[in-house]
């Protein structure tokens, strides 16, 4: 993309010169990178204006330089022109080929290999800039866009001047009927894969965005939570299996803290606080968003730290619960829904949801409150979570049915 462009005519000269007419020459700079043609033509030093870049005087000789220097430079200005309307890279050395009569200089730059070094960056920055998920994300994007490329064009990779609307809109119905994502699983890929093409819109690699047209708006979902008397089901359940026991416990402690999966398993003891209150305290930094959650601990959450503070595994690895894999937790929630005669389907991210709205909102928590203990970013994050609840609508309404009374 070009962002700067210059022209100027000045006369050079040559080595070992001593006296006489100076060689005329152009140079054209675009983007702070330059190109020198030669005119063809000559000039002495005293009749030449620098400031204007042509011969003063009204002889012959001036009229006719002046005269053919005008021509070229409507050539340069022709030359742009040309390279913008076919979607060529507006370079000063392209601009001097097409004056030449010389093909222009195209250098391909591949749209898999700008996505494998925006990858390759992202995973130096792991830990600092990054979490893990993260860069797992993009990894699978990737992933979908090879393949996408083998089942749409039959290749491995392809020019980014390639990409265009059409583009975009086959690999949204690859997402949906070849991989059978979901239509906001989708728009995830398609975010992540725009990340790319920007990068290549600001490289000036792209003439246009090929995402002009296309939405990329997400559905809404109801968002699936335990209600009062399952928690109690759950909490009071006796399970004689040590493993459905201990995930039952760490699912719970999440449904009384609200932290996710990733935020409970790299949680340490030093993390645990005495707050202003003179009560424990959770100060932690999401691993999602880097935001620090500030978290009093309810005492059913702190029951369980105590449970397993003496734990083997919390011991040797400074942890404060022996949090098992995601895969398994899950696996084992399965287990725990059909023990407790919990038909949902139960997942480790439904605890978060649960805190959000059964935990705290239906309480009469302010959502201000809950979207600090959460981690979030901004409050609209939290109104997703904040469906209004039919114990929250049957709360308001009899107050409501009282005054009438």
């Amino acid at each position: 993309m070009e962002k700067s462009f210059g022209l100027l005519f000045y006369l050079k000269k040559p080595k070992n010169f001593k006296e006489g007419q100076r060689p005329v020459y152009l140079r054209v700079t675009v983007n702070g990178i330059s190109s020198e043609i030669s005119t063809k033509r000559k000039c002495d030093y005293s009749d030449w204006n620098s400031t204007a870049g042509r011969m003063d005087g009204k002889t012959e000789f001036a009229k006719s330089l002046n005269s053919y220097l005008d021509v070229l430079q409507r050539k340069v200005y022709e030359a742009r022109k040309n390279l913008a309307e076919n979607d060529h890279p507006v370079t000063a050395e392209n601009i001097k080929y097409l004056l030449l009569g010389k093909e222009i200089c195209v250098a391909k730059i591949m749209l898999m290999d700008v996505f494998k070094h925006h990858n390759e960056q992202m995973a130096a920055l792991v830990g600092s800039e990054y979490a893990p998920g993260t860069l797992e994300r993009y990894t699978t994007s990737y992933k979908h866009t090879q393949s996408f490329l083998e089942w749409k064009y039959k290749v491995s990779d392809m020019d980014i001047a390639k990409l265009n609307y059409e583009f975009i809109s086959e690999y949204e119905f690859w997402l949906k009927s070849v991989r059978k994502c979901d239509h906001n699983t989708t728009m995830k890929y398609l975010s992540n894969f725009r990340k790319i093409v920007k990068r290549c819109l600001l490289n000036g690699w792209l003439p246009r965005d090929p995402f002009i047209g296309f939405k990329m708006t997400k559905r809404e979902v109801e968002r699936t939570a335990l209600t009062e008397l399952e928690l109690q089901a759950m909490a009071s359940k006796t399970f004689t299996i040590e493993r459905l026991s201990l995930v039952r416990d760490i699912f719970l402690f999440s449904c009384y803290t609200g932290l996710a999966y990733s935020d409970v398993k790299k949680l340490r003891r030093s993390e645990i606080i005495i707050g202003i209150d003179g009560e424990k305290w959770i100060v932690s930094k999401r691993q999602k968003t880097d935001v620090t959650a500030r978290i009093p601990i309810l005492p059913t959450a702190l029951a369980i730290l105590d449970k397993y503070h003496n734990h083997t595994a919390c011991i040797i690895e400074g942890r404060i619960l022996p949090v098992l894999s995601n895969q398994k937790m899950n696996s084992y929630l399965k287990e725990i829904a059909d023990s407790c005669g919990i038909t949902k389907n139960l997942t480790y991210h439904i605890a978060r949801h649960t805190f959000a709205t059964t935990v705290t909102l239906s309480n009469g928590v302010p959502i201000e409150t809950v979207s600090k203990m959460l981690g979030h970013r901004n409050l609209k994050t939290t109104q997703h979570y904040a469906k209004t609840l039919d114990t929250k609508i049957s709360m308001d309404m009899r107050l409501l049915r009282n005054k009438f009374q």
